[in-house]
């Protein structure tokens, strides 16, 4: 989006002590959405529709994860999703109204867990973006695999990043805008590395998988607000089961499936993503004072 309003920087700071940045877009006392990106993002990924919403007469926060972007780093290493759920409740915390809580993969992690597992959030709506209580694990092995590939090494050029990120993304018909990858970059002698803290990686055992999607389904049951699934018809993270099994869980959430668009809904396909959730809020979570 050519020419778009850049956001106001804000920040809290978590239960445990670190700064969480986010951007804020449009006005202060407008109805709130809180944005929250994948993991291996920063909230820039969300710019162009918080822009949109913004305009519109939202506040629309787009909010970098701990570990990620200008957020802080976890001395402590806690980067479990119980941690991510919180750090949303602390930013909901912030606010003076119910927020609309949008989240992308580890976003919707954090969301679900933020809305169903006390003390619960209370949300106008939940979007969940190509994420689902049941994550197929070839596909989440498969960002976790190319997070880590140049965890340690970096890469020598900002070209370099982009050409790993297109080989990743061969669903995407568009080239890798080196302005926008350079925001989730960072150089250190002569070398571009991920924005994000190592640190992540410490647990990602089956153990933990199997105990975050009971966390995640009943953290869906519990959410008290009315729920969207997008997914992109490419994905490999959220599959026709997983659809399927959060239908079962929450009978009553709409379900879009965005073609030409694979895991990175938002940003394969900004224009039919915004269109679809503007059109999902103005039903079941309209802005105030609008009939």
């Amino acid at each position: 989006m050519a020419g778009r309003p850049r956001g106001e920087r804000v920040s809290i700071i978590s239960s445990d002590g670190i700064e969480l940045v986010a951007d804020r877009y449009g006005p202060p006392d407008g109805d709130p959405v809180l944005f929250y990106h994948g993991g291996g993002q920063t909230r820039h990924s969300w710019g162009g529709t918080a822009a949109i919403m913004g305009a519109q007469g939202w506040c629309a926060y787009t909010c970098d994860h701990r570990g990620h972007g200008d957020s802080g780093w976890s001395p402590d290493g806690n980067y479990g999703f119980e941690w991510n759920g919180e750090d949303v409740r602390s930013w909901a915390r912030s606010l003076r109204k119910p927020p609309v809580v949008i989240g992308a993969s580890l976003g919707g992690i954090a969301s679900m867990v933020a809305l169903g597992h006390a003390p619960r959030v209370n949300a106008r709506a939940l979007v969940l973006v190509d994420i689902a209580p049941k994550i197929e694990p070839e596909g989440s092995g498969r960002i976790l695999a190319f997070m880590k590939e140049r965890m340690e090494t970096g890469f020598e050029s900002l070209e370099e990043a982009a050409e790993a990120v297109q080989n990743y993304t061969p669903e995407r018909k568009r080239a890798v805008d080196l302005n926008s990858i350079r925001k989730n970059l960072r150089e250190r002698d002569g070398r571009w590395f991920w924005h994000w803290d190592p640190a992540m990686f410490r647990d990602h055992s089956p153990e933990y998988a199997v105990q975050m999607e009971a966390t995640l389904n009943e953290g869906l049951r519990r959410a008290d607000c009315p729920v969207m699934l997008v997914r992109g018809r490419y994905s490999d993270v959220v599959s026709p089961e997983s659809v399927a099994r959060l239908k079962e869980i929450r009978p009553d959430a709409v379900y879009v499936d965005v073609s030409g668009a694979g895991h990175m809904v938002a940003g394969d396909r900004n224009d039919i993503f915004t269109e679809a959730v503007l059109d999902f809020l103005a039903r079941a979570a309209p802005l105030s004072g609008v009939a």
